[in-house]
């Protein structure tokens, strides 16, 4: 039997809309390695919480959601995102703002992201695994071997999900954006559990101004020094 801990991680974690997302699944594709997009989990729970019409403060039905949670990572024909929950493919409704929002409620309660953590180190096998989210490096994967801080500034961050957002006929307010993220960002670094904030041993990557290929390069460069 392998021991996982031989297997080696990249950890890229950073605030929404840093393009941690985006960064991960080219670095994961240039390497061969397993994905892991640990927000998309806290959505599913959140979308599934909402088709079963679990409030998002009941916090042992959301266990139990977590805990059942069937899903899958892939991609499209296109070679895009795509998440399988229940062998159904819910990536455009993971990725609205609503589920959002509700994912960050729902990655704030303490006993939902014990729940997660097995199903989440799970997902690490050989060759290897590039791990994106918000505490992959401080407490999911704390022995990974790099460990990556991607951040951009709240303006950048919010013009980018709104272009995001535009290119998909969705019609939202670049105020009522920036307002959002910055909420979150002050949830997300303020709850109890696991809050968002670099690893020690992190190396910080500012995207703001650079390109998702500039960025993917100095990822790569990093891994290949290991």
């Amino acid at each position: 039997m392998t021991d996982s801990s031989s297997i080696p991680v990249v950890a890229i974690d950073g605030p929404s809309g840093s393009g941690k997302g985006t960064i991960a699944r080219r670095v994961a594709n240039e390497l061969g390695w397993y994905l892991l997009d640990s927000g998309a989990l806290y959505r599913l729970v959140a979308l599934a919480a909402g088709k079963k019409g679990i409030a998002l403060n009941d916090i042992p039905a959301l266990v139990q959601l977590a805990t059942d949670l069937d899903v899958r990572f892939g991609s499209d024909k296109a070679g895009g995102e795509q998440v399988l929950l229940d062998g159904r493919d819910v990536t455009p409704q993971i990725r609205t703002e609503d589920c959002g929002i509700g994912a960050s409620a729902v990655a704030a309660l303490p006993a939902v992201r014990s729940a997660l953590l097995g199903l989440q180190r799970g997902f690490r096998m050989t060759p290897g695994l590039v791990a994106d989210g918000r505490d992959m490096g401080t407490h999911v994967f704390a022995d990974a071997r790099l460990k990556v801080f991607l951040t951009a500034t709240p303006q950048e961050r919010a013009k980018r999900r709104h272009k995001q957002l535009k290119d998909k006929g969705i019609d939202v307010s670049l105020a009522a954006l920036s307002r959002d993220i910055e909420e979150r960002d002050r949830r997300d670094s303020e709850r109890s559990a696991a809050p968002l904030r670099p690893a020690e041993d992190a190396r910080i990557l500012d995207s703001s101004g650079k390109s998702i290929e500039d960025v993917t390069r100095t990822v790569l460069d990093w891994v290949s020094e290991l």
